[in-house]
């Protein structure tokens, strides 16, 4: 028997409840700080959460402690420790005179370039995978998904079969592994090993969890949705082959999540579609941007709840 129907068969289900999607998106995830909020102001809990790379990791700090200031809080402290500031993802710049004010400079950027170049052929990896798993551990709140007093649910993609999966309670593993690899994005962190198996980050095949959540959920419960991926601006071009991967990859994303919202039966979509994923610098926006959407949201929400 497959563990999504050992799931499925043997959780208990309640009545007018709700599964909670959280998607990935690096920055734009500290939205979904603001949706848990509200959620919470309203009185209403999730039966679970299933989330994907950082709504995986908001979403088993919230699971373990559900207190949406607790959990803001805590997601303030990850982004000015040490730890998170270690992460190091080297950026391309161009090499011209533009902010370059002697040839020493110069130098200096294009050896840094030629550095990076060296290690996109050669390595698989330009971050530290390590850190992942550091702030997973000190950040979670809990050891095992037994820690949750919300059942929690992470998805990440098995290397390099491609296979997605959905981690929890019943797949013997602690919860810090599970969300660092739900983390691994592919190209800037090494696929993280699981019992022998390699993972990467959930986002790959699942960047909105939604039908992940329906699998979880039973028959009378809803599926709620938090979309948090990005879109590509139509004023915008990309300028280089790198550009044009990373435009190939979002328009990926934006159509399978398109499929992935079919699955959802509210869909809380807060206005950061063309935040760079890491682009951590205006926390309050974001977590301000996922509570209006979330307050927009919360008639239909409670209609449906019968409430």
């Amino acid at each position: 028997m497959k563990l999504l129907e050992r799931i499925f068969e043997t959780r208990e289900t309640g009545k007018n409840g709700f599964v909670l999607a959280l998607g990935g998106g690096g920055g734009r995830g500290l939205a979904h700080l603001g949706v848990l909020a509200v959620l919470e102001e309203h009185h209403l809990r999730p039966d679970a959460i299933v989330g994907t790379s950082i709504g995986a990791m908001f979403g088993a700090m919230y699971a373990v402690q559900p207190d949406a200031r607790v959990v803001t809080a805590q997601a303030m402290e990850i982004l000015t420790s040490k730890l998170f500031n270690s992460i190091s993802v080297p950026s391309l710049e161009d090499v011209d005179s533009h902010g370059v004010h002697s040839w020493l400079s110069r130098i200096a950027t294009l050896a840094r370039q030629t550095m990076l170049f060296t290690r996109v052929a050669s390595d698989r990896s330009i971050a530290d995978t390590d850190v992942l798993l550091h702030i997973a551990s000190t950040f979670s709140g809990g050891e095992s998904f037994a820690d949750a007093q919300i059942p929690v649910y992470v998805t990440a993609v098995e290397f390099p079969s491609g296979e997605c999966h959905l981690f929890s309670e019943h797949s013997g593993i602690s919860l810090p592994s599970a969300l660092s690899a739900s983390m691994a994005i592919p190209g800037v962190f090494e696929p993280v090993q699981i019992n022998g198996k390699q993972y990467v980050d959930g986002g790959v095949a699942s960047d909105l969890p939604a039908r992940e959540a329906r699998m979880v959920a039973g028959s009378d419960q809803l599926v709620v949705a938090v979309n948090v991926g990005a879109r590509p601006r139509a004023d915008m071009e990309p300028g280089n082959v790198y550009g044009m991967i990373d435009w190939s990859a979002e328009i990926k994303s934006l159509h399978l999540r398109r499929y992935s919202k079919l699955y959802a039966d509210v869909l809380i979509e807060p206005l950061v579609s063309f935040i760079q994923w890491n682009d951590f610098s205006e926390p309050e926006r974001e977590i301000e941007k996922g509570r209006m959407a979330a307050l927009e949201m919360m008639p239909a929400l409670n209609e449906k709840l019968g409430h």
